[in-house]
C-alpha cells in the first residue's frame, strides 16, 4: 500500500496534476486496490482533517484581507511606509519591505501580500531604477513574510497538526519575522547606495502626520489581533472573526470604498480561497493517515533517532529537506505530511514545538518564491509581467538573504521565543 501511495503521487505530480488531486486520488487508489480498508473510512478521514478547531480562524483571516484589499486599506498602509522611509537609500525598496510586513500581519496570506503590495509598488520600483530582476524578487521575497508575521495561516495549520497553541506561535512569529524582514531591510539599503538608486525627498512632519491618521483605522487591525491575543482578551479564532468584522465596517462606512457589490465577491474570493485550502488539507491529511497505518512515522523517527543525536544536525537536515520540498510544494501541503513526522523527534532531542514550528514555517516562507514552483514567482510574474529567466538573478538574491535570517531563527531560539517568555 505505501509503495503504491508513493508511486502514485510521483506519476500524478509528474504529470502536471494539482497537488490536492495527487495526494488525495493516490491515497484513494492505495486504499481500494492494494489494502483491506473499506473506502469510507478514507471518505471519513478527508471530513475529519477538515473538522478541527485550529481551522475555524481559516476563513476570517482570509475574508479580512480580501476586504483589506478591497476597502483601500492596503493602499494606505503603503503611503503611511513611503512617507516613514522614502527619504533613505533604499526607500522605495524598504517601502515595500515594511508594507508587506504590515500587510502580512493583516492578511497572513503570501500570494494575497504579493498582489496587493506588488500591484501598487511594482511601477514605483521600476521609476525609481530598481531593475527588472531586482524588483520582481523583492515582491517575491516580500510576500512570502507573511507566512511568518501573525496571524500566518501556516501557523494555523501547523498547530491543527501538532496541538501547539496558536497564540504562542503567533508570538514566536512577530519575532521570527521582523528578523526575516529586518535581513532585507539591510541588505536593500547597501544595495541602492552601492548602485545610487533616486529617494524621495523627506516627508514633513504635517505629511506624515497626515498619511498616520489616514491610515490609523488601517493600522489597528494588527494592533487588535496581536494585541486581544497577547492579552487574553480574545482566542485566535475569535480574534480572526473581529479582524473581519473590523476590515468590512472599516471599508463600508469609515473609508466607504466597499459596497454590498465589493463585498459580495470578497466573500466569495475567500469561499474560493479556503476551498483550495481545506481540499489540499484533507488530501494531505488522509496520506499522513495512510502513512501512519503504513509505520512510517515509527520507523522514520526510529531511524532518525538512531543516527541523529545532535539537534544542530537534525535543525540542518530539516532545513534541507524543507528548502527542497518548499521549491516543489504549498507550504500547508508540506507541514501537514512533515510536521507530525518530526514533532516526536524534535521533542525527544529537547527542541521546544513552538521553536521547531517557526523553523519550518521560516523553511516555507523561503519556498513561496524558489523556483520552479514558488507560488509568489507565479503571482510576481503576472504583475511584473516578465518569465522566470528575468526573475532569477533577483530571487537568487533574497534567497541568499532570506537563507541567512533562516539560520539565526534556527540556532538562536530566543529570536522566536522571547515574546511568548513574556506571556
Amino acid at each position: 500500500m505505501i509503495a503504491a501511495l508513493g508511486a502514485g503521487i510521483v506519476v500524478f505530480l509528474l504529470l502536471g496534476v494539482p497537488i490536492y488531486v495527487a495526494l488525495a486520488l493516490s491515497s484513494f487508489i492505495s486504499v481500494v486496490f492494494f489494502s483491506n480498508i473499506q473506502p469510507m473510512v478514507l471518505v471519513q478521514r478527508f471530513f475529519a482533517a477538515m473538522d478541527t478547531f485550529a481551522l475555524m480562524a481559516l476563513p476570517f483571516f482570509i475574508l479580512a484581507a480580501n476586504l483589506m484589499d478591497t476597502g483601500g486599506l492596503s493602499r494606505r498602509i503603503l503611503k503611511t511606509a513611503r512617507a516613514l522611509v522614502g527619504h533613505i537609500y533604499g526607500g522605495m525598496g524598504m517601502t515595500t519591505q515594511l508594507a508587506s510586513m504590515f500587510f502580512g500581519a493583516l492578511s497572513g496570506s503570501a500570494p494575497s501580500t504579493v498582489v496587493a503590495i506588488g500591484k501598487v509598488m511594482y511601477p514605483e520600483l521600476r521609476k525609481c531604477g530598481y531593475s527588472t530582476s531586482f524588483s520582481s524578487g523583492l515582491l517575491a521575497s516580500a510576500g512570502s513574510v507573511a507566512l511568518i508575521i501573525p496571524p500566518s495561516i501556516t501557523f494555523i495549520i501547523y498547530a491543527s497538526v501538532t496541538g501547539v497553541s496558536v497564540g504562542k506561535l503567533f508570538m514566536s512569529g512577530l519575532g521570527a519575522g521582523i528578523v526575516y524582514g529586518g535581513a532585507s531591510l539591510v541588505y536593500i539599503y547597501f544595495y541602492s547606495r552601492k548602485h545610487g538608486i533616486a529617494k524621495d525627498r523627506k516627508a514633513t512632519g504635517k505629511e506624515l502626520a497626515a498619511s498616520v491618521k489616514e491610515s490609523a483605522w488601517a493600522l489597528m487591525i494588527p494592533v487588535i489581533i496581536l494585541g486581544g491575543i497577547y492579552s487574553g482578551v480574545f482566542t485566535p479564532t475569535e480574534a480572526a472573526g473581529i479582524s473581519a468584522v473590523y476590515a468590512m465596517a472599516v471599508g463600508m462606512f469609515v473609508y466607504r470604498e466597499i459596497d454590498m457589490g465589493g463585498l459580495i465577491a470578497a466573500c466569495r474570493a475567500t469561499a474560493v480561497n479556503c476551498g483550495q485550502i481545506l481540499v489540499m488539507v484533507a488530501g494531505a491529511q488522509s496520506l499522513g493517515w495512510i502513512l501512519t497505518m503504513g509505520q512510517v512515522p515509527q520507523f522514520v523517527t526510529t531511524e532518525v533517532l538512531y543516527a541523529v543525536s545532535s539537534k544542530y544536525v537534525f535543525l540542518a537536515l530539516l532545513n534541507l529537506i524543507l528548502l527542497i520540498m518548499g521549491m516543489f510544494m504549498e507550504g500547508v501541503a508540506a507541514i501537514i505530511i512533515v510536521a507530525p513526522l518530526v514533532y516526536p523527534i524534535a521533542g525527544q532531542l529537547g527542541i521546544d514545538p513552538v521553536h521547531l514550528g517557526t523553523i519550518m514555517v521560516s523553511n516555507l516562507a523561503i519556498g513561496m518564491f524558489t523556483p520552479p514552483f514558488g507560488m509568489n514567482i507565479f503571482v510576481t510574474s503576472s504583475i511584473a509581467r516578465c518569465d522566470l529567466v528575468d526573475m532569477l538573478p533577483g530571487l537568487a538574491r533574497f534567497f541568499l538573504v532570506d537563507f541567512a535570517a533562516l539560520i539565526l531563527i534556527t540556532y538562536i531560539p530566543w529570536i522566536s521565543l522571547w515574546i511568548p517568555s513574556m506571556f
